[in-house]
């Protein structure tokens, strides 16, 4: 997968469990069952945040396997996909303890939703809309343990 090099996010603390130092980009994987929604994002990665992408997922089981496997620090997750909706994945991931950060990405601005994936157990929830605007500051948000919600535009 592609590495992308931006600015510093503040608070980037060391994963001790897996060996990580102060200074490591944190590792995000991608799940969209849109190549051009996956495109978007992976643009506003390599260009306004510090983030290694490190993997891509096209439905909600295989979102769960790469996390599984890669460990990332984030997950960035569209709420409604084919297999296991974005709800339901972060549900698994919380049940095998996954220490992995939920960002949910969609285009359903209704807060019941909001609170759904909140009480999940996500950390963000970023409309598409605002994408440029707001994920950059979703990640630095959950990167030091904060939570982050797009407001209506």
């Amino acid at each position: 997968m592609a590495s992308f090099e931006l600015a510093a996010l503040p608070g980037n603390s060391p994963d001790q469990s897996q060996g990580r130092s102060r200074l490591s980009k944190p590792r995000v994987v991608l799940a969209d069952d849109s190549q051009r929604m996956r495109e978007a994002v992976a643009r506003v990665l390599s260009t306004k945040c510090e983030v290694e992408l490190v993997g891509c997922a096209l439905d909600g089981a295989q979102a769960v396997d790469a996390v599984l496997r890669l460990q990332p620090d984030i997950l960035i997750l569209d709420i409604m996909m084919p297999v296991l909706d974005g709800i339901r994945v972060t549900r698994m991931l919380r049940k095998v303890a996954s220490s992995t950060r939920i960002i949910f990405l969609t285009g359903i601005v209704d807060s019941s939703f909001q609170r759904a994936a909140m009480e999940a157990g996500g950390q963000a929830y970023v409309f598409k809309s605002q994408l440029f605007t707001d994920l950059p500051c979703a990640i630095t948000a959950v990167m030091t343990g904060a939570r982050f919600l797009s407001s209506e535009a």
